[in-house]
């Protein structure tokens, strides 16, 4: 649907083309969303969408890259190809099973102008109980509760796009894990705020993350980059030194998970992390005010 008047989405949809009927799914469920334009494209992150079967739904835009780039990189090479006032990201795993989810989380952000960025409650369609990790918050609660948050789950996210362009966007170099961390304290040091919005719903599979080979490397580098890219000098061995114990007292009965852990941790102190805007310190104070420091 479109006109003069709808609210128009560029939808970034990145696939390794290893679920085609999942990807079919949630692309069928953004093309049935009501009282909104999509502009969709599909990136092929070391794949070409063009080869799907069955073949992509009519009027999906593709963009294949010729390799794997990593999962935030992926994601910002597909938003230059589609139009839009607001930009949202859907895992190729993942879909949205209202069809007025994309005019509920606009109406989010027009309520609240503090607002910048939208995550909804992630469920499982096969009935599995939901991982608390989808609920970025220390103090998880009830999973239906909404908040201000200061990180997101990625795999269904909503953001105006000038917003999403005075943050960078995400962070290209990490290729998996974190990036949504960053994205939010971004979006908090752009005067705005993170939105965790429990009455809205997306639908992902519980999959155990540590499935990746690189899983504990690439958390570990990755706080070390998030540490150094975005907080004021001062603060970046607190973060580090803090989520270090955590890590300790997490897989001090693991020692394989540890070793890799700290692989990554080296890597992140010894390798360029790219490009670095620590927050100001009034983000730092608004962040504090709002129950999260970013020291832990």
């Amino acid at each position: 649907m479109s006109g003069p008047e709808t609210v128009t989405f560029g939808v970034v949809v990145l696939t390794q083309g290893k679920r085609p009927d999942d990807l079919r799914r949630g692309l069928e469920s953004v093309l049935a969303q009501k009282g909104v334009g999509t502009d969709i494209v599909v990136v092929g992150n070391g794949w070409d969408p063009q080869t799907a079967h069955p073949p992509l739904p009519a009027g999906v835009a593709t963009l294949a890259l010729d390799e794997n780039l990593g999962i935030p990189a992926g994601r910002n090479r597909g938003v230059p190809l589609v139009r839009g006032e607001y930009l949202f990201f859907l895992d190729d795993d993942a879909s949205i099973p209202s069809p007025d989810f994309l005019t509920d989380a606009v109406a989010h952000l027009k309520r609240d102008p503090a607002i910048g960025m939208v995550q909804p409650r992630v469920v499982d369609p096969s009935g599995r109980t939901s991982p608390r990790r989808w609920v970025p918050r220390i103090r998880k609660g009830e999973a239906d509760r909404s908040s201000v948050v200061f990180s997101v789950w990625e795999g269904a996210v909503v953001i105006p796009r000038d917003l999403f362009e005075a943050t960078g966007g995400w962070a290209d170099p990490f290729f998996y894990a974190h990036e949504g961390i960053e994205l939010a304290w971004r979006v908090w040091d752009q005067g705005r705020c993170a939105w965790y919005a429990g009455d809205l719903v997306a639908h992902h599979p519980a999959i155990e993350p540590t499935r990746h080979s690189y899983y504990y490397r690439l958390n570990a580098r990755n706080r070390v980059w998030l540490a150094r890219r975005n907080l004021p000098a001062i603060l970046i061995p607190v973060y580090v030194g803090a989520w270090t114990g955590i890590q300790l007292l997490r897989w001090f009965r693991r020692p394989s998970a540890l070793a890799a852990w700290f692989r990554g941790w080296a890597e992140g102190w010894r390798t360029d992390p790219g490009e670095r805007r620590p927050l100001a310190w009034r983000t730092v104070w608004r962040m504090t005010r709002a129950g999260r420091p970013p020291i832990v």
